[in-house]
């Protein structure tokens, strides 16, 4: 049944990715696929086999250099499912490739490649230029916490264990933990490799000897097609060695973790009970007019919770590839790797929007602190008062103020009934009980950045 909407999913279903996931479409990896075909073709001739007229014909034909596309012209839809019957599209898209090239360079176009060796570097040049993209977000994510670190160091806010008040924090200190997460994240990122796949048939790369005529002309044909497609030079055949595959998985996991942590403290915070913090942008409800809600940590959370599961598909499938092509599992890879890529650069795009709009409200945060009566400062009293008075009275002290008795009273009498040499205004002082928190933000605020401060509009 034909659809009414053009194109399959157009995020939809899916709005964290919505607007932000051009870089995984179909057409990025049919430009992709043909970029590595021409890419083959230029290291043929870069190495001294492929003729320079052929070489030139060819990517004269398909290059980008003046704005076209490399894949113009080429009936994506067609191509899907002219697939079919091979089980990918690389065996009809080199049919289409070699009739839009005059005769004599045609015998150049996929010479002694496999269709997985294009697929491979393919799915390797797309996931390159969205994990860059991704990894921009994240930092510039990063960057925002920073200022909002800066901004609210001296905020004194209530640190929450099990869903519970437990003791003084700052929101300074919350900023720059969830700013760890995202530069270890970010780390991970940079650090990827993505490797060229140029292996022939069975991972023994016998065609490309048999063309170049030796081994060492062999090796430096996979050396220049990883230069011309621009990607890492392989350090041997990963036909069913998965493992650049997994990494990307489990680094992009690991990112979108990151970022879900951030958001569900955000939401967390922005309960109208609460209202310790707000986005500064969106959030209407179609219902109620009073509503603002935590649209964006909704978005980054739903990327979240669907990532995890993604990562295990490419191990299930990736990590577990038989013989020298497996049977399906290089099949499952395509679209779980493109989905967690789609996810990381929705969900990385909108932490960057929300860091820089996020609204901190420290009067509501100072007046939580108060919620238990003073008892977050009880761990203080227990071991301030216990090894002074016994851990009996102060259990007492704290059992009368939580049903109602004031707290600072009730430690004033405690002082005098001991004539203890101590203060109950400064014991009973939240900031001054925070403990290393400045220092942590220090640490932080003082570290190497290493990127530009982003503008508001790049969010």
């Amino acid at each position: 049944m034909p659809s009414d909407v053009p194109g399959f999913d157009l995020g939809l279903l899916s709005p964290v990715t919505a607007g932000h996931d051009d870089l995984v479409s179909d057409r990025l990896f049919l430009d992709a696929l043909v970029s590595a075909e021409v890419a083959l073709v230029e290291a043929y001739g870069t190495i001294g086999l492929a003729p320079a007229e052929a070489v030139a014909a060819i990517r004269e034909e398909f290059r980008a250099d003046r704005g076209i596309r490399p894949s113009s012209g080429i009936d994506a839809a067609a191509l899907a499912t002219d697939a079919v019957a091979g089980g990918n599209p690389v065996i009809p898209l080199v049919g289409v490739m070699k009739a839009r090239v005059p005769a004599d360079a045609r015998e150049w176009v996929h010479r002694g490649a496999t269709s997985q060796d294009i697929w491979d570097s393919a799915i390797m040049i797309v996931a390159k230029r969205a994990v860059e993209q991704v990894s921009r977000s994240v930092r510039n994510a990063q960057e925002w916490l920073l200022q909002l670190a800066e901004r609210h160091r001296d905020d004194i806010v209530v640190a929450r264990t099990l869903t519970q008040h437990a003791v003084p924090t700052t929101f300074a200190l919350r900023a720059v933990n969830w700013q760890r997460g995202l530069r270890r994240a970010a780390a991970r990122l940079d650090a990827l490799e993505f490797p060229a796949q140029l292996s022939g048939a069975g991972g023994t790369l016998a065609s490309f000897v048999e063309v170049a005529g030796s081994p060492a002309q062999a090796e430096q044909l996979v050396a220049s097609f990883a230069e011309h497609a621009g990607l890492d030079a392989p350090d041997g055949p990963w036909h069913v060695l998965r493992h650049p595959v997994t990494e990307i998985g489990d680094v992009l996991v690991q990112a979108v973790d990151a970022l879900g942590k951030l958001a569900a403290d955000v939401a967390t915070l922005s309960r109208t009970e609460i209202g310790e913090v707000a986005e500064g942008i969106g959030g209407g409800s179609s219902a109620m007019p009073q509503k603002q809600n935590p649209a964006e940590a909704v978005l980054i959370r739903s990327a979240a919770l669907r990532a995890p599961q993604l990562g295990a598909t490419l191990h299930l499938a990736s990590a577990l590839a038989v013989d020298e092509r497996p049977d399906g599992a290089w099949h499952a890879e395509w679209p779980t790797l493109r989905e967690l890529l789609r996810l990381a650069l929705g969900a990385a795009w909108h932490a960057a929007s929300l860091t820089a709009h996020l609204r901190v409200d420290a009067v509501a945060a100072a007046a939580h602190l108060d919620d238990t009566g003073g008892l977050v400062l009880a761990e203080r009293l227990s071991l301030v008062l216990g090894p002074r008075v016994g851990r009996e009275e102060v259990a007492e002290l704290v059992a009368r103020a939580g049903a109602g008795e004031d707290l600072a009273d009730l430690v004033r009498g405690l002082i005098i009934r001991h004539d203890l040499d101590l203060d109950a205004g400064t014991l009973l002082d939240p900031a001054g009980y925070t403990g290393l928190a400045d220092a942590l933000v220090d640490r932080a605020l003082h570290a190497d950045r290493r990127i530009a401060a982003p503008r508001e509009e790049d969010a």
